[in-house]
């Protein structure tokens, strides 16, 4: 006799045991429903058949206990068939956890990246999504309206502007959309990657809500010039300013900069090897001569593992480290209070356009792409444009 799970009266009337009562809902897939006893509310499961493997899975879904009595089939029936089209694509049979996934994704890239972009993204994790609602969610019951609150609480937190000062003291603004972007970015790869490790089927969940904020990243206005940055690097502290004159020679991301070692140049040719940075690829780059002594006074004396450039206590230098030192170097040198790190690169990369170098190898240069430099500095080529044509004239 077929068993009937979907009236509340049959199920009352099933006998308590341990073995759950079937009924099947398609070939192959089955929802199963059992209780241990006459008093309990009964526990709801799914069972799979492999027709190529021949193994049979199961799933517990719960009791849905906070539902009413005649709702409980319909939301174990649904939960049922979402893990039945799951297996049937060759998901996971485990319950991967967001933080599962997290683990398993920093895993992959220090395999494939190394230890130093693993911590980094373990860091903006950390922060942003262990720290969550969403960490302990199992991925197949992650849903488009709880990552859609979870972007949202992240736009809303704000931004510490001078994190070393007393507490007391601190002030905050409201998240940039470009930081946004870039700690929503940590979440999007981790959850592309569980979709490429099969512990989930679907990116339905996150396709459109982690989608990338339009333009956040803004043309950067402020400019330092020659004069100005030379004032910068004579106010900094002996440790930072090295790198602060480094970031106005090259124009380098400045966290591609704190990762070099004393390996990454060879000395010999005068030659930068770049690897920590968006790029992806490493790229290889000839500095003019004054340029490459000053690189190799840096490396003078050093093992080739220790950082080019490193703070005193001999650590490398990475953002958090060098916030503080800028922003003071910036105030005793009566610039700008928005100056920070990013500006250096700026103004070099500003510099090398209206200098009249091409834009590839700007970009090349910048390890950015053409279209970027067009986007943000093509304006400045302007003038050059109506030199140009002023020479045309008869």
């Amino acid at each position: 006799m077929a068993i009937r799970l979907d009236k509340v009266s049959d199920r009352e009337k099933l006998k308590p045991r341990n073995a759950p009562y079937w009924q099947r809902l398609d070939r192959g897939c089955m929802l199963g429903f059992r209780k241990l006893t006459a008093q309990s509310t009964g526990t709801w499961m799914a069972r799979y058949s492999d027709a190529e493997s021949g193994e049979r899975p199961k799933k517990s879904l719960g009791e849905f206990g906070e539902l009413l009595p005649n709702d409980r089939y319909s939301a174990a029936k649904k939960a049922a068939e979402a893990w039945f089209e799951h297996k049937g694509r060759g998901g996971t049979s485990e319950t991967i956890t967001v933080k599962a996934a997290c683990e398993a994704y920093v895993a992959h890239v220090r395999s494939e990246k190394g230890e130093r972009q693993a911590a980094d993204l373990s860091a903006r994790l950390t922060r942003w999504v262990l720290s969550s609602k969403l960490a302990a969610l199992p991925l197949s019951k992650l849903t488009e309206a709880k990552v859609k609150a979870w972007r949202a609480a992240l736009a809303a937190a704000p931004v510490v502007v001078n994190p070393y000062a007393a507490s007391e003291q601190q002030e905050s603004r409201a998240r940039a959309p470009s930081s946004v972007n870039r700690d929503m970015s940590a979440l999007r790869a981790l959850l592309n990657h569980a979709l490429d490790a099969r512990f989930v089927t679907s990116d339905a969940a996150w396709r459109v809500a982690l989608r990338s904020i339009k333009r956040a990243d803004g043309r950067r206005t402020l400019y330092l010039d020659r004069e100005q940055r030379r004032r910068l690097v004579e106010a900094a502290p002996s440790d930072v300013a090295p790198l602060l004159r480094a970031l106005a020679l090259v124009p380098l991301r400045p966290g591609a900069l704190g990762a070099l070692t004393v390996a990454s140049l060879d000395s010999r040719l005068g030659v930068l090897t770049v690897g920590h940075d968006k790029a992806g690829q490493d790229r290889r780059i000839k500095l003019p001569e004054a340029t490459a002594d000053f690189f190799r006074a840096q490396a003078r004396n050093k093992l080739p593992a220790a950082p080019l450039f490193a703070r005193a206590d001999g650590k490398p230098w990475s953002k958090d480290g060098w916030k503080g030192p800028i922003k003071a170097a910036a105030a005793a040198a009566g610039l700008p209070p928005e100056t920070v790190a990013y500006t250096l690169r700026h103004s070099a990369i500003t510099d090398l356009v209206t200098g009249g170098l091409d834009l590839l190898t700007v970009a090349q240069l910048a390890g950015t792409s053409v279209a970027m430099i067009e986007r943000h500095y093509g304006h400045l080529r302007a003038d050059h444009a109506a030199q140009a044509l002023e020479r045309l004239a008869l």
